[in-house]
């Protein structure tokens, strides 16, 4: 049996934009109604919502029925922590909080092994199928998407230098902490934010890195790719219910 290529890496390395949806509401059941939607990525997030490592593990056995990639983000740049989320099997992570080029290097050792990286060895986990999978040490790396977030001021200034870090695919730019740090507590459409983060993003696109990003406004998320943005997600599960659901009462009580 041979490690499955990861079609998310695949559309970033062909310049092919990679629309995704935020998976935030940590149960299986709920990542199948949203798996068949056909977007090319699911973030199942454990930073911001209650997922742990058994109800991550649930949803990537739903995800891995579908076409979309399933991209994990860890609550934090944890060693250990990585260690078992690509163990369980994730195709790819999303490191919040990245400020610094070491920190970046940090998140790609976490996802190697010796002697490029420090990630514990065990050949009978679900993402090997249990040893089933023959060809998994020799091509894991290049099959595993190394996502950094850029999330403040500071993270923006360094952004060049953190995307430059050997092993990252892609830099995700986070307009709430940025908007936070920079005063804009909620303005997600503040011109002054994407101001900062296009000044950031396009020397990065220049150098031919993926860069991505989280908007719940869809006409920006489409102007975004047109812009040159690789990999855009247009909303969370959990949004979608609640305002689906505000909608539903408005409409009946009007």
């Amino acid at each position: 049996m041979q490690l499955p290529a990861n079609s998310f890496l695949a559309g970033l390395k062909s310049g092919t934009p990679q629309i995704g949806l935020w998976v935030s509401l940590a149960t299986p059941y709920v990542a199948e109604v949203v798996a068949g939607s056909g977007f090319d990525w699911f973030l199942l997030d454990t930073e911001h919502a209650p997922g742990d490592i058994p109800s991550v593990v649930g949803q990537l056995q739903v995800l891995a029925a579908y076409a979309g990639t399933a991209i994990v983000r860890p609550a934090w740049n944890d060693t250990v922590l990585v260690k078992r989320l690509l163990d369980a099997g994730a195709p790819g992570l999303l490191f919040p909080m990245v400020q610094t080029p070491h920190e970046a290097a940090s998140a790609v050792a976490a996802t190697r092994y010796p002697p490029r990286g420090v990630r514990g060895v065990s050949g009978m986990t679900r993402a090997t199928r249990f040893g089933r999978i023959t060809d998994y040490f020799q091509r894991v790396e290049d099959e595993t998407a190394v996502l950094v977030q850029v999330e403040t001021r500071a993270a923006l200034q360094a952004a060049t230098d953190i995307a430059a870090t050997d092993g990252v695919d892609g830099v995700f730019f986070g307009p709430a902490d940025i908007a936070a740090d920079m005063g804009l507590m909620g303005q997600l459409a503040h011109d002054d934010l994407w101001a900062a983060i296009m000044a950031a993003a396009k020397p990065l696109m220049a150098q031919g890195i993926p860069v991505g990003t989280l908007v719940f406004d869809t006409s920006r998320a489409r102007r975004l790719i047109d812009q040159g943005f690789a990999f855009v997600a247009c909303g969370t599960d959990a949004t979608i219910l609640s305002k689906g659901a505000d909608a539903l009462n408005k409409a009946m009580r009007a």
